[in-house]
């Protein structure tokens, strides 16, 4: 497989500048400081909640199936806005600057959704961080056979209809992630650049531990304290519809939209953009200054500081967007912003994109160069 590499790194003048004004900004406004508090006031609240749904569903009789429904569906997006609000800071070790602290707090908050802590963070911090969109070394972009996510992936002559059914199979994610997604990433020996990959023996342990304990709490418990099962099923198979679509509208427009680019190589193996210039062309930011959107989403709503500043607590996010866009536009590096609904229709004219036959640019593959080939 051929090294890919940026031109340069961190030298750049464009993220030389604006990391000065970053620094300066924070530290003059004491906003990190500012920002870890906050951080440990979210955590409390969406553990409160997330626990709050639990006691809900078993010290409370639910006698209605919409009412024990419900409560399933509290307990999923309850663990959904806990895994956007702590899992993600605390994988990064941003949450604390103890790494006990953030280990604990990685894995009791996202293996409380039936998902892996532990594999995700392999895809998450040495795959995708590294190159956003690059096929080959993205694995949040590997090929798959029902859906083209890459301008570089074949075309199969299905997915010229795979912005009307992809939201069939984007409503089961969560539910196939729990089932077979972690399994079949635990096997695998390449995931995308991660090549020859093992897992110690104590995470294939935890692996099957995790998916028990979440099998126990969510159906086999309801079933011990009196519930039908195929009442705990169906608010079981609802949850995980709720959860998906929930997760996929709020997330995959992030780097899958028509805004975004997908740099490829070129014959050495280099990318047309420096690091922190592929991070921003690749991303794309939603209400991103706005603070209610940023407790919500725990800063994914602001991709673009997220993937320049990994190691920053997602609550500073707000305060410096301002500067990462405005030093964008002096140094003439694209920047994407677009409101949460039209970056959803993104997201959905770019699979319609990607599902038509076209003809292979030599060069570019980027969204401009596809919507010049195409006629809608």
């Amino acid at each position: 497989m051929q090294k890919i590499k940026f031109h340069v790194g961190s030298t750049s003048p464009f993220f030389s500048a604006l990391n000065k004004e970053v620094e300066d900004l924070i530290e003059t406004n004491d906003y990190l400081n500012k920002a870890r508090r906050l951080l440990w006031v979210k955590m409390m609240f969406y553990f409160s909640l997330h626990l709050s749904a639990y006691v809900m569903l078993y010290a409370f009789p639910h006698v209605s199936l919409l009412s024990f429904i419900s409560n399933y569906i509290f307990i999923g997006l309850s663990g959904m806005l806990l895994a956007y609000n702590v899992s993600h800071d605390a994988c990064h070790e941003t949450f604390s600057k103890n790494r006990s602290i953030n280990y604990w707090l990685y894995h009791l908050s996202f293996n409380a959704q039936g998902t892996n802590a532990y594999l995700w963070k392999v895809r998450h911090t040495a795959s995708h961080h590294l190159f956003p969109n690059v096929d080959g070394c993205d694995a949040d972009i590997d090929n798959n056979p029902m859906i083209r996510l890459s301008p570089q992936h074949p075309v199969r002559w299905h997915q010229q209809f795979q912005h009307i059914y992809s939201f069939f199979i984007y409503a089961i994610y969560t539910l196939h992630w729990f089932l077979f997604k972690d399994f079949l990433y635990l096997t695998k020996k390449r995931l995308a650049n991660l090549e020859n990959k093992k897992h110690p023996a104590h995470e294939w342990i935890l692996f099957f531990v995790w998916k028990l304990l979440y099998v126990f709490l969510l159906l086999a418990l309801p079933v011990l304290v009196g519930y039908p099962f195929e009442k705990i099923l169906i608010a079981f198979l609802i949850m995980h519809v709720t959860d998906s679509l929930f997760f996929i509208h709020s997330l995959i427009a992030t780097h899958l939209c028509m805004e975004t680019q997908f740099p490829k190589p070129d014959k050495h193996g280099y990318l047309p953009h420096d690091y922190h210039a592929h991070q921003l062309a690749t991303s794309l930011d939603f209400y991103p200054t706005n603070k209610f959107f940023n407790f919500i989403f725990g800063g994914f709503n602001s991709h673009a500081a997220h993937h320049l500043y990994p190691k920053l607590p997602h609550t500073i996010y707000p305060y410096i967007t301002p500067v990462i866009e405005q030093k964008a536009i002096e140094f003439n590096v694209q920047y994407n912003k677009l409101t949460l609904i039209n970056a959803i229709k993104s997201h959905y004219r770019y699979l319609k994109v990607m599902g038509r036959k076209r003809s292979e640019t030599s060069d570019s593959v980027s969204k401009t160069a596809i919507d010049k080939e195409l006629v809608f």
